[in-house]
């Protein structure tokens, strides 16, 4: 990435910073800052918006990004829907829009829908086409970049091997870039700065399975593959039931929404109470909705369904703790449809599990945070990653501040 990406993305990172805080943070020489700033505010990308507190000389300019010189739409793809987003190179959301999952159409039918529905949202938003930097996709894992979804869910089988980010590209004109949902999550709860100065955190998402996104020193960690942080993978029980990724015991087998939803269906009076029934006249068809229906139940009282809930929620907070022991961590948040419905069921359990057993808790503990944004976290982190990738250097070849710097950039 050039010198000038480096530089929006330490401004976005700052909120506001003067140009000598941009070269304490960049280590640029002050003649590239101000050939660099100058450019920048030519193009648009970067405002003056007035003066920092003096500190004894002659008060420092200060520099922000413009917010609507850039956006990007993020897309999350699933077999229960699809959610659409448009972002500002702020990061912040414009217009979103839910509509029907991938179902059992064909890759392509799909693919054209999703072309129509993204020229739609961005004429609804009035966002002219040509200022979007690009389109973040993101779907369950396991991914294979360039290629599609070599190992997918069951209720996704047709799209193996189908070039999904290359096909999408044609069909938008604009570039794609392809991630699994749980790392776009965690990207977005970063980008935002919802996850407040720390820079390194996990997500555990809840969507169709069960996985985690990483931040770790303020970047997403995907793994060699594009595919760390399954923890719906990690094993619970040598013994336990067949996974659809093919071992035995995985948290997603025991404890996933589908897991959930087969227990409520073998129970007579929870499938009853969530309208899971044979006799049922309900339309709900994708495990996503069933798990709904069973989350429903259970906060309106059904003990049955309630029970359901609480254990699986002991298993994630078991496959949880494990990832935190890993990672060292003092923050997970919740996100995905699956939390944003029960997370009140969730949250209290995996945050009692961690503070009786978590490793290191004798040092600190670890705080579980339901997302404001739960239900459309990964179609934001999918415009994030979109921005990011035009905007954000390679790390390592150029340190950038984590947000626990910030403050003290605004004053420089």
């Amino acid at each position: 990435m050039s010198t000038q990406a480096a530089v929006i993305d330490v401004i976005r990172a700052a909120g506001t910073i003067s140009r000598a805080g941009l070269i304490e943070e960049t280590g640029l020489t002050g003649a590239t800052i101000s050939t660099l700033v100058r450019g920048l505010i030519d193009q648009g990308l970067v405002v003056e918006t007035g003066r920092a507190e003096s500190t004894g000389g002659k008060p420092r300019v200060l520099l922000q990004l413009e917010p609507t010189a850039r956006y990007a739409v993020g897309v999350h793809l699933d077999h229960a829907g699809i959610v659409y987003v448009v972002t500002t190179l702020a990061g912040g959301v414009v217009a979103q829009m839910s509509r029907a999952g991938v179902g059992v159409d064909d890759p392509p039918v799909v693919v054209e829908r999703m072309a129509r529905e993204v020229a739609a949202l961005l004429a609804s938003a009035g966002v002219d086409p040509a200022r979007v930097s690009g389109l973040g996709l993101v779907a369950p894992g396991p991914l294979a970049p360039h290629s599609g979804m070599r190992l997918t869910p069951p209720s996704m089988r047709q799209w193996e091997d189908f070039p999904l980010d290359g096909a999408l590209e044609d069909a938008v004109g604009v570039p794609v870039l392809l991630d699994n949902d749980a790392t776009a999550a965690a990207l977005g709860e970063h980008w935002s700065g919802r996850a407040g100065a720390r820079a390194t955190f996990a997500t555990v998402y809840m969507g169709t399975g069960i996985g985690a996104g990483l931040i770790v020193n303020g970047g997403a960690y995907v793994g060699v593959s594009g595919n760390a942080g399954e923890i719906g993978h990690v094993c619970l029980d040598l013994e336990g039931p067949e996974c659809w990724c093919g071992a035995r015991g995985c948290t997603e087998a025991i404890a996933g929404p589908a897991a959930v939803v087969a227990a409520a269906r073998a129970d007579r009076s929870v499938a009853r109470a969530a309208g899971l029934d044979r006799r049922s006249t309900s339309a709900l068809t994708s495990t996503g909705a069933q798990f709904a229906a069973v989350t429903r139940a259970a906060l309106r009282g059904h003990d049955g369904a309630r029970a359901l809930l609480d254990r699986s929620a002991r298993y994630v907070a078991v496959a949880t703790r494990t990832l935190a022991n890993v990672m060292d961590l003092d923050l997970v948040v919740l996100t995905g449809p699956g939390f944003a419905l029960a997370g009140s069921v969730y949250l209290p359990v995996m945050q009692a599990e961690l503070d009786r057993f978590f490793f290191s808790r004798s040092t600190h503990g670890v705080e579980v945070r339901l997302s404001p944004v739960a239900t459309t976290a990964a179609a934001i982190g999918a415009a994030a990653m979109a921005l990011q990738s035009e905007l954000v250097p390679q790390r390592g070849t150029l340190r950038l501040p984590d947000r626990g710097e910030q403050h003290a950039a605004t004053t420089r």
